[in-house]
């Protein structure tokens, strides 16, 4: 018996969940804060222990105290007792057990003793690493058209629910948190409020250096302008600089990156190369995305109303939405989400599978683009091979304003991101 909460949804992740638990001894989940970390392993566990400011005050003073409880146990927050993590690998080297622990946070410790941690960790705990909502999770996908069915040529061309452009802008306002399903929430309001506790108190927080509020909430603009390209360290300064008429440092950038990533707000979206002996000058530099689009509108304070009539903006916010889709469902699958781009070229996102099949994928918000974009996909694709490289398994467009999922004479797939998806453990649609 679990412990999991009423009104949870299942999630994607919960399959792997259940996977990692039968093979490692205990599980380290890292996602933002209000991903739904904690849901997700309370679904998974049989025991928890929260780590609030009075039971770590009990924990200091005996830590085998935070162990106790039925396999799996959660323990949530775990890095307000950094030494937590020892424990637990000493116990699961003791008894050498599989799936004991789950343990839990919104924020890791410093960079290097993170890195230390999960290297000392290895063969016992596994790192999972959380989401947002997918459309699929949050029931706004119906699910029809399976990512990993486009790979095995599993795919039945097929009409889906009307999309209006209105929607589309809504969803990518409210993201992917699950607190904010709920009609009677203002998406709008949370995201600013999310935004404002970041800057203020969880900047500072994490590690009790004091820093400024106002450069982070600059930099969380930058970041959000620059939403869904490859942008430099270099760049974000002089973004600091105009907006703020203020010198600061690369050094300071770089500290509030790291904080960033520290509190898991960023996460990236390496480059590909499936041409290993070509000619072709790849640009090595990843994609930077904020944890969900959501906040990058947030940040911009670019309101729905707003959004409606700066579509060029807003198809910023739409590819990183579908990005972070794509990104979840290559997960589930053991893939992996890459973008490619040399100095002449470029594709949205590249999906390799576990197996090294790999697919190209253009984002298009309107349907009046994917001609275009298609025909990019097949030239590219020819370009490769010419090169010495392999073909795409898959090429598709991945469209907002299309009711339609179907596959070109070219080869090329239409599909509408509310009809992507990848399976959950459970079925709940």
């Amino acid at each position: 018996m679990t412990l999991t909460p009423e009104g949870y949804r299942p999630r994607i992740i919960d399959e792997r969940f259940q996977r990692c638990l039968k093979t490692f001894g205990a599980v380290y989940v890292r996602g933002p804060r209000n991903c739904g970390k904690t849901w997700t392993s309370r679904n998974n566990c049989n025991s928890e222990i929260q780590l609030t400011p009075d039971v770590i005050k009990m924990v200091s003073t005996d830590r085998s105290l935070a162990l106790e409880g039925d396999a799996p146990h959660l323990i949530d927050e775990w890095q307000a007792v950094p030494l937590l993590w020892d424990d637990v690998r000493f116990d699961l080297d003791r008894t050498g057990k599989k799936g004991q622990y789950i343990l839990c946070g919104s924020h890791s410790i410093s960079k290097d003793e993170e890195m230390k941690q999960v290297h000392s960790g290895i063969g016992r705990i596994d790192t999972i690493d959380m989401h947002t909502m997918s459309l699929f999770e949050s029931g706004d996908s119906d699910g029809s058209v399976s990512l990993k069915g486009l790979f095995d040529d599993k795919f039945v061309g097929r009409m889906g629910p009307e999309i209006r452009l209105k929607n589309l802008i809504r969803l990518t306002s409210r993201g992917g948190w699950p607190s904010l399903l709920s009609k009677d929430v203002d998406p709008r309001e949370a995201n600013t409020g999310y935004i404002k506790r970041l800057c203020e108190v969880d900047v500072i927080r994490i590690d009790g250096v004091q820093r400024s509020s106002h450069k982070m909430r600059m930099l969380l603009r930058s970041l959000a302008r620059n939403e869904s390209t490859v942008v430099k360290n270099s760049t974000l300064k002089r973004d600091l600089v105009e907006f703020d008429d203020e010198k600061i440092a690369e050094s300071t950038v770089s500290d509030y990156i790291e904080v960033l990533e520290r509190l898991n707000m960023l996460w990236y979206q390496p480059s590909f190369d499936p041409c290993p002996r070509s000619s072709l000058r790849v640009r090595k530099k990843p994609k930077r995305h904020l944890a969900d689009p959501s906040l990058s509108m947030a940040a911009l304070g670019l309101t729905p109303e707003a959004a409606l009539k700066d579509l060029e903006t807003f198809g910023f916010m739409f590819e990183a939405l579908c990005e972070r889709d794509l990104l979840i469902y290559a997960e589930a699958n053991g893939g992996t989400l890459y973008h490619y781009r040399d100095q002449r070229n470029e594709i949205d996102a590249v999906v390799e599978m576990a197996d090294g099949r790999w697919g190209a994928f253009e984002i298009k918000l309107g349907f009046d683009a994917v001609d275009a974009a298609a025909t990019n996909l097949v030239r590219m694709s020819s370009k490769f091979v010419e090169t010495g490289g392999k073909a795409p398994a898959v090429m598709c467009v991945i469209c907002g304003m299309s009711r339609a999922a179907y596959r070109r004479e070219d080869g090329v797939y239409v599909v509408p991101i509310t009809m992507l998806r990848e399976r959950c453990s459970r079925e709940h649609y």
